[in-house]
Order: C-alpha cells, then structure tokens, then sequence
C-alpha cells in the first residue's frame, strides 16, 4: 500500500483469501450473485471487522483518493459512468458503513444484508437495512471527492 495512512489498517495483517471475499462483496454488492452473504457471511460480519477503531476521515478521504487511482490504473478512467458510480459506491460504503461504528464493533446490529448498488446509487432491499446503513433522504458524500 503506497499510502501509509491508508496502509496502516492492513499492518497486522489480513485474511489470507481477503482478495477473493472482497472481490466476492463487491460483485454481490453492485448486483452480482451472493457469493459472499452463502460463503462468508452477512453484511454484520463485515461491519463489525471495521469497527471500533475509533473515528478516521483522513484514511477515509485517503482511501477514497487511493481507490479512484487504483480506478484510473486499471484503465477505467476513460469510462466516466463506470468510474464515477465504482467512487460512489466506495466512497458511500467507506463514509457511512464500514466507519459507522466508531466506538465498538459491538454496536453492529445483527442481520445486516449486503445493500446493493446500482448505476443510480444504493438499492436497499427493506428499510431495515436503509437505516442501518445511514442512507436517508438527505443521503451524501460529504468529505469525499467527487469526479
């Protein structure tokens, strides 16, 4: 990780198949089969393994900047679409999922469900699942960059 702010999160180390589950999570996310909620777990499990390390918007901002490079990288920054909606789903899942439980992972409520993500932005399946994920009709990005 080039980034040693953003770095610092995987300096304990990580699950040795953490490429495979993520790529796993992110295909169910934006409307791919449920690979990861059969194999690996539901949307609490990956809440909680990002929670309680207290509040971190500079890695977060970091992070985001880090993924719209990795975008670019890869030869999708000519695809505006495409790139523009891959930054708004992780600068969204960055800003209000994975960072919503700053103080204990214990916070997480049980039975979340992967929420879903579209081309229009997030497609919540129940309203359980709207609110626990901090989406609401004055939903944004605020701190992240936008294209």
């Amino acid at each position: 990780m080039d980034d040693d702010v953003v770095g610092h999160a995987f300096s304990h180390g990580f699950h040795p198949q953490h490429v495979e589950r993520l790529a796993a999570y992110w295909a169910e996310a934006l409307g791919g089969p449920s690979v990861y909620s059969d194999s690996y777990g539901d949307e609490t499990t990956v809440v909680k393994m990002h929670s309680g390390n207290g509040e971190h918007d500079e890695m977060d901002r970091r992070a985001i900047a880090c993924f719209d490079r990795a975008l670019a990288d890869v030869g999708l920054a000519d695809n505006d679409a495409l790139r523009q909606v891959l930054h708004d789903y992780f600068a969204w899942a960055t800003t209000k999922t994975m960072s919503r439980y700053h103080e204990s992972a214990d916070e997480v409520p049980n039975g979340l469900s992967i929420p879903h993500w579209s081309w229009t932005g997030s497609r919540c399946r129940t309203p359980r699942d709207l609110h626990n994920t901090g989406i609401g009709p004055n939903f944004d990005l605020a701190g992240a960059t936008s294209y």
